[in-house]
Formats: structure tokens, C-alpha cells, sequence
């Protein structure tokens, strides 16, 4: 009889503590409830304060956005609240061609900071580096400024100037720019070729709708070469488009195995990548280049094969952006752009703010080589040269000022590492 007593008196127990967790859970959802609705009629009284008020007046329309823009500039600098001009400009903005100096930014540690340069711009010729701090456009303090007020001030017609002030840590100075805009026209495959020994080398600069097919045909045209191993260099490589990363990166691991996973707050955004392609390249020993403008797609890439084994990661800390936004438009013709979800590798390793670590660090610069071959052969030139009063006609070949592989430290550690891996691999098979 005890024994049923002490029975029926632990079940109650339960049973009231599932109550008590379940009233708890709804008292906390009146709560809050409660506090939005005075939050919101302490923003309403401000509002009609300002209406009648202020010294001037000022439209409704104009203090409800002015509200949304500092609402969501104060999440994460990513999210952001865009009127119907700047999300139309969003919108036709697909093409990969507009009038600009080449850079892709952000807002890091409250600064207007340079991810990448995109290679062969104004920007890259001028010199602008990744991680560079943008602190002036033309005269104007970038303090507070938003990514959208940033674009528009940089952006513009072609041959106009826009001249900016940049802080460049590692140098602990202020470097003053002056670059004039240009129509920036991005390719994704910068370079393909085998450099040597049966080493093949893809530059790939950015993640767009046709990139999955132009790596794959390179990858095509590399294997009739002779192609034995592979690098592929993702240094200053801002990303692009997620489901083109994902493609890329299937090319390289089994069917099936997960590339990347999202997570959020609500359960539609908690989303798995992975490959599918049929056909991957799984026998060819490969190296990843990064560096510090290395972000977001490239970021996923990397992180996938490093995680899986698949290659070697060679250079520098990457980027560290790996939140996913989320544009939800909005019944005005504007739109929020809201960071809804993170990137994680398939280990679960989060990439935003931290980015992706190489397997072998090696820092960026450039090897002097010492041709003393050529310095040979070139002599004679150069004293005829002298002595007939001519400027120098021998000139490097057009591919080699464009491409000097070997001058690249990063480049030329990774070629190593994989004719260590073939050599290898040659010998325990004997």
C-alpha cells in the first residue's frame, strides 16, 4: 500500500512539473508579448513626437525608414534595410558588369573594410589590399556608413575618379588613392594551364552562374594535357553564389558526402549541402590556395576538402564571412536583407569570424630567381644596346609578364608539396 502511494505520488509530481514547465513556457511567451507592445507604443509616441514637433517636417515615410535602416544595422553588418531604389539596384545588378573601381567590401569591427580586390581592376592595379580600412570617399568619414551608402559612393560612371583614404594596419599609416572607374566586367577562371611536371592550375576568382561549366571544361581540357596533380587557387576570392560553390566542390569528393550545413534560429533554415556529382575526381593529389581575401564560397570550398582530407590548404588565414542573408521583399517595393543562417564545414567547424586555417602556412611574397643562364645570354644585348644608344628590345614574352608562377612563393610551396605527395605515392607502390 505504501509502495502504491509513493507511486501515485511521484507521477503527480511529474505530471505537475510538465505543468508547471509548460505555464512557465506560456507566461514567458505573454511576457514577451507584453514588452513588444510597450516597445512599440514607446516607438509610436516618439514618432508622433517628431511629427509634430520637430523643427521641420518631416514625412512619415522618410522617419519610418530612417527607423528600419538603424533597426537593422544594429544586428550584424550584414543585415540591412533597403528602400525600392537600392533594392531595384539589387535586383539588376546580375550581370557581373557595372561601372566601379573593383573591390568587394564589408563592415568589420565597425570599419568599412576591403575583403578582396577583384583581380584586374582599378583597385588591384592601384594597389588596395585585402583587409584594408576604408576611412575616407572622396573626403567624406566613412564612420557609421552603411555597405549600401558604400557601394553607391563607389560606384558610378566609368572615367570618373573617386579618390579614397585607406588604413592599412600592417603598415600603421593612412595611404591615399585616386583610381578612376571603370566598366568591371568579372571572369570566374582566371587561369588553366599545366605548369609543370604534370601539375595542373586553376585561378578561379569568383563563384558565378557559369562556373560550374567553364571548371569543368578546363578540368577536361587539363586531363588531355597530361594533368597528374591539381592546384586550385582561391587567393582574393570573395565568393559569390552558394549553390555554385557547392558544384564546385562536388568535383572533388563522393556523391553524397555533405559540403556545407546552414543553421539558424528556425528550422527551414537549417539546411544540408552535398554532392552530387557522378563523376568526381577523387584519384589526383590537390592543394587549395587561400589567403585573407579569401571569403564566403571560397571559404566552404576550402573548408570541405580540408575537412574530408581531399587536399592540401596552403597560405593564409581566409576571410572569416560565413553568415547566409536573406533578402524577404516588402509590400512597398522595399526589402530587408537579413542574415537568417551561419556556414559550417562538414566537421561543424563555423566559418564566420573565424575563417579557415591552412594545413601549411605559408606567408605571401615573391621569390627573386636567380637567372644566371639569362643574365648570361643577355649581356651582349645589353651592350649593344648601350653602346648603340637603343632602349632594350628583348622583352619577356607576353605569358610570362601576365603569369610568372615561379616568382610566387605561395604557388611554388604548393607545387612542391604535391611532387612530394607523387613521389610518394610512386614509391610505396613499388
Amino acid at each position: 500500500m505504501r509502495k502504491k502511494f509513493i507511486t501515485l505520488a511521484i507521477l503527480g509530481l511529474i505530471v505537475f512539473a510538465i505543468y508547471s514547465l509548460g505555464f512557465s513556457d506560456t507566461e514567458k511567451k505573454k511576457k514577451d508579448k507584453d514588452e513588444l507592445y510597450r516597445q512599440v507604443e514607446l516607438f509610436s509616441d516618439t514618432l508622433a513626437i517628431i511629427q509634430s514637433d520637430y523643427v521641420t517636417e518631416v514625412s512619415a515615410r522618410d522617419l519610418i525608414y530612417g527607423a528600419l535602416k538603424g533597426m537593422l544595422s544594429s544586428l550584424d553588418p550584414h543585415s540591412q534595410f533597403m528602400d525600392p531604389d537600392t533594392y531595384n539596384e539589387l535586383k539588376v545588378d546580375t550581370e557581373g558588369r557595372f561601372g566601379g573601381i573593383g573591390i568587394q567590401i564589408t563592415i568589420k569591427d565597425g570599419l568599412l573594410t576591403v575583403i578582396t580586390p577583384i583581380e584586374d581592376t582599378p583597385a588591384w592595379k592601384a594597389g588596395v589590399k585585402a583587409n584594408d580600412r576604408i576611412v575616407k570617399i572622396n573626403g567624406e568619414l566613412t564612420r557609421d556608413i552603411t555597405l549600401t551608402d558604400a557601394v553607391k559612393k563607389l560606384r558610378g560612371k566609368p572615367a570618373e575618379v573617386v579618390n579614397i583614404s585607406i588604413l592599412r594596419e600592417s603598415e600603421k599609416k593612412i595611404l591615399e588613392f585616386k583610381i578612376t572607374r571603370e566598366i568591371i566586367k568579372i571572369k570566374d577562371i582566371k587561369e588553366a594551364r599545366i605548369l609543370e611536371d604534370g601539375i595542373a592550375y586553376i585561378r578561379l576568382v569568383e563563384f558565378r552562374e557559369n562556373t560550374p561549366k567553364d571548371i569543368e571544361s578546363a578540368l577536361e581540357n587539363l586531363k588531355k594535357s597530361g594533368m597528374n596533380a591539381f592546384i586550385l587557387d582561391l587567393r582574393n576570392n570573395p565568393g559569390g553564389l552558394l549553390d555554385v560553390a557547392v558544384r564546385v566542390t562536388e568535383k572533388f569528393i563522393p556523391k553524397d558526402k555533405l559540403v556545407c550545413s546552414t543553421k539558424g534560429r528556425v528550422n527551414k533554415q537549417n539546411l544540408e549541402f552535398r554532392a552530387l556529382s557522378n563523376n568526381p575526381i577523387l584519384d589526383l593529389p590537390m592543394a587549395v590556395l587561400i589567403n585573407e581575401g579569401s571569403a564566403s564560397g571560397s571559404e566552404i570550398v576550402a573548408g570541405a576538402l580540408q575537412d574530408y582530407r581531399r587536399a592540401i590548404v596552403v597560405g593564409t588565414k581566409s576571410f572569416g564571412k560565413g553568415s547566409v542573408q536573406t533578402v524577404i521583399p516588402l509590400s512597398d517595393g522595399s526589402a530587408l536583407r537579413l542574415t537568417t543562417s551561419k556556414y559550417f564545414t562538414p566537421l561543424g567547424h563555423e566559418i564566420h569570424g573565424k575563417g579557415v586555417i591552412p594545413d601549411i602556412a605559408v606567408e605571401e611574397g615573391r621569390i627573386e630567381l636567380d637567372t644566371e643562364k639569362e643574365s648570361q645570354t643577355e649581356k651582349p644585348q645589353d651592350i649593344f644596346e648601350e653602346i648603340e644608344g637603343k632602349e632594350k628590345q628583348l622583352k619577356p614574352k607576353k605569358e610570362e609578364q601576365v603569369f610568372d608562377y615561379k616568382s610566387d612563393n605561395q604557388l611554388m610551396r604548393a607545387v612542391d608539396i604535391l611532387k612530394a605527395i607523387k613521389f610518394y605515392n610512386k614509391a610505396s607502390q613499388k
